[in-house]
C-alpha cells in the first residue's frame, strides 16, 4: 500500500516538472517573439491539465475536523471570450470541463476505499490587466459543479456512493503569448462545495461534509484573431534577467499526511489548508533564450489541520520552513519566462492541544519541484505565479512502524522580485 502511495506522490512531482519542461523546450524551439500587436479581444478554446488536492471538513454535533485530504491530477477543456475594455484592462467569460482523480484513499488488509473528484465543470467571469503587451494577469470567480465518487471493497463485498455538488470558485492566473495565436496559461483556483448533510442521525443531528479543492492549471489557448492586429500599443519593458534579486510572495495550499498504521493500513490522508507568506533572495543568469539561477526562501505558514472537540482542540501546524532551490527557464516572449524549479526543502511541524500545549514538534527534510511564469513589469521588477509540490521524510511515531507519517504539500504563490543590477 505504501509503495503505491509513494509512487503516486513522486509521479505527481515528476509530472509537474515534465509538463513545464515541455513548455520551456517548445519555447526554446520557437525563440522569443515580439508580440506588442497581439489582439486579446475575441473567442478562444484551450486544453490543459493540472495538479491539486482536496480537503473534506467533517462535522457532527460538538466535533469538527478539518479534514480528510488527498492529492491527484486532472485534465480539462476550456472555451471563453474576452473583451478589451481599454488598452490594458480586459473582462471575459469562460466555461471548462474537467476529469481527474483528486482525493483521499484508505487501504489495509481486506479493504480499500477511494473518494475522488471525478468530473465536473466551472463557469465564470474574469477581469485582467496587461502587465506588459504579451502577458495578462487576472482574477476570476464563478460557479463550479463536481461529481464526487466513493468506491471500494471490504473483503469480497464492493460498495460505492456518488454525490453531485455545486459551489463557487475564486482564482488568479497569468496568460502569456507563445507564438501565432497561441497563449500559455498558468492558474490557481480555490473551490468550495458547501457544508451539507450526508448522513442523518435523527433528532436534528447529522454528519456534514464540506469539500474544498485547491488546483493549479497549465493550459494552452488558441485565440481566434490573435494576430489580426489592433493589440496593445504601449512598449514592453527592457529587462535583463542576469543579476541578484530579493522578493516576497503570498500563497495558499494544502498539506496531506499519508499515515501508515502497523505497516498494514494506510490513510492518504489527513488534510489541511491555509495561506502563507514568503521572502526570497537569489541570482539568475541570462544565457540568451534560457535563464538559470539559484534561490533561497523562507516562509511562515498558516496551513493546518484541526480537530475541534467542543471543550478543546488539537491542531497540526507546519508553521515555518525554508528552501534552497535551482531553476531553469525559457523566454517564451520578450518579457516572460516559463521555468521549472526544484531542490531541498526543510519544514517545522508542530502538533498541539488546547488546553494542554505542545504534544510534538519536529523538523523534516524533503524536496520540492514545480514551475511557473514570471514576467517583467519594469526594468527592475517582475511578478510571477508559481506552483510547487513538496514532500518530506517519513516519521515513525512509535517503534516498529506503529504509526508513520509522510507529509506532502501543494502550494501556489503570487510573488514580486526586485533585481538590483
Amino acid at each position: 500500500m505504501l509503495i503505491r502511495t509513494s509512487a503516486k506522490s513522486i509521479l505527481l512531482g515528476a509530472v509537474s516538472v515534465m509538463a513545464l519542461m515541455s513548455v520551456a523546450h517548445a519555447a526554446d524551439i520557437v525563440q522569443p517573439v515580439e508580440s506588442a500587436g497581439f489582439n486579446w479581444n475575441g473567442a478562444y478554446v484551450g486544453i490543459g491539465a493540472g495538479f491539486g488536492s482536496t480537503v473534506h471538513k467533517l462535522s457532527v454535533p460538538g466535533v469538527e475536523f478539518n479534514g480528510i485530504g488527498g492529492n491527484g491530477v486532472f485534465g480539462e477543456l476550456t472555451a471563453g471570450y474576452d473583451y478589451m475594455a481599454s488598452e490594458r484592462f480586459l473582462i471575459g467569460a469562460f466555461v471548462d470541463a474537467n476529469y481527474g482523480n483528486i482525493g483521499p484513499s484508505l487501504s489495509g488488509p481486506g479493504f480499500n476505499a477511494d473518494l475522488q473528484n471525478v468530473y465536473g465543470f466551472d463557469a465564470g467571469l474574469r477581469a485582467g490587466y496587461l502587465l506588459n503587451p504579451t502577458t495578462l494577469g487576472y482574477v476570476l470567480g464563478g460557479y463550479t459543479w463536481q461529481h464526487f465518487k466513493l468506491d471500494g471493497s471490504f473483503g469480497s463485498t464492493g460498495f460505492d456512493f456518488t454525490e453531485n455538488r455545486g459551489g463557487y470558485i475564486l482564482g488568479v492566473g497569468m496568460e502569456t503569448v507563445l507564438q501565432g495565436n497561441w497563449t500559455l496559461k498558468t492558474e490557481y483556483r480555490y473551490a468550495n462545495y458547501g457544508d451539507k448533510s450526508v448522513l442523518d442521525f435523527g433528532g436534528g443531528n447529522s454528519l456534514n461534509i464540506e469539500p474544498s479543492t485547491h488546483t493549479f492549471h497549465i493550459g494552452a489557448n488558441y485565440r481566434f484573431g490573435g494576430q489580426s492586429g489592433g493589440g496593445a500599443s504601449f512598449a514592453a519593458p527592457t529587462y535583463n534577467w542576469t543579476g541578484f534579486y530579493a522578493g516576497g510572495a503570498l500563497g495558499a495550499g494544502t498539506v496531506v499526511h499519508d499515515l501508515t498504521l502497523f505497516s498494514a493500513a494506510e490513510l492518504n490522508g489527513i488534510g489541511g489548508e491555509g495561506v502563507f507568506g514568503e521572502l526570497n533572495v537569489g541570482y539568475d543568469h541570462d544565457f540568451g533564450s534560457w535563464v538559470a539561477g539559484v534561490q533561497v526562501d523562507g516562509r511562515y505558514s498558516g496551513i493546518k489541520s484541526k480537530l475541534d472537540l467542543g471543550g478543546g482542540s488539537i491542531t497540526g501546524n507546519p508553521d515555518y520552513g525554508f528552501d534552497v532551490l535551482a531553476r531553469v527557464g525559457a523566454k517564451v516572449n520578450e518579457s516572460t519566462l516559463a521555468y521549472v524549479i526544484g531542490g531541498y526543502s526543510w519544514q517545522h511541524f508542530q502538533l498541539s492541544a488546547s488546553p494542554g500545549g505542545d504534544i510534538f514538534d519536529r523538523g523534516a527534510s524533503g524536496f520540492s519541484v514545480g514551475g511557473g511564469l514570471e514576467t517583467a513589469v519594469s526594468s527592475n521588477v517582475t511578478v510571477g505565479l508559481e506552483y510547487r509540490y513538496s514532500q518530506y521524510q517519513k516519521t515513525d511515531f512509535g517503534s516498529g512502524g506503529i504509526l508513520e507519517d509522510t507529509p506532502s504539500f501543494q502550494t501556489v504563490r503570487i510573488g514580486a522580485k526586485y533585481k538590483f543590477n
